[in-house]
């Protein structure tokens, strides 16, 4: 069992930045992929970004380079940091654990964290 807690979101204006934080625990991680999703009102949920814990590789989906993945292995927590946000990119975000090596549905996930909201306002 891998256990995912997210922190961070809010209500940001168009064209600032946001990061949001997702704390692993229960297992190691060098096995697994961690991405993120996201929902927007009324839209299924899609693929943001992904990164493969070990090794460090990462996968985007239509950010066009404003959203990046750093982490920090000491304490088992990814981040999605996004940058230039429009109102557009209003959601709920969720972290997600997978024990495949690549991952980019939603099926492709086994463990997944609390959900954040992110408002831009325009």
């Amino acid at each position: 069992q891998v256990q995912l807690v997210q922190s961070g979101g809010g209500l940001v204006q168009a064209g600032g930045s946001l990061r949001l934080s997702c704390a692993a625990s229960g297992r190691t991680l060098s096995s697994y992929t961690l991405g993120w999703f996201r929902q927007a009102p009324g839209k299924e949920r899609e693929f943001v970004s992904a990164i493969r814990w070990n090794g460090g590789s990462t996968y985007y989906a239509h950010s066009k380079g404003r959203f990046t993945i750093p982490r920090d292995s000491a304490k088992n927590t990814m981040f999605l940091q996004m940058n230039s946000l429009n109102p557009e990119d209003t959601a709920v975000y969720y972290c997600a654990a997978s024990s495949r090596y690549l991952a980019w549905s939603i099926s492709d996930y086994d463990y997944w964290g609390q959900g954040t909201q992110v408002t831009v306002s325009s």
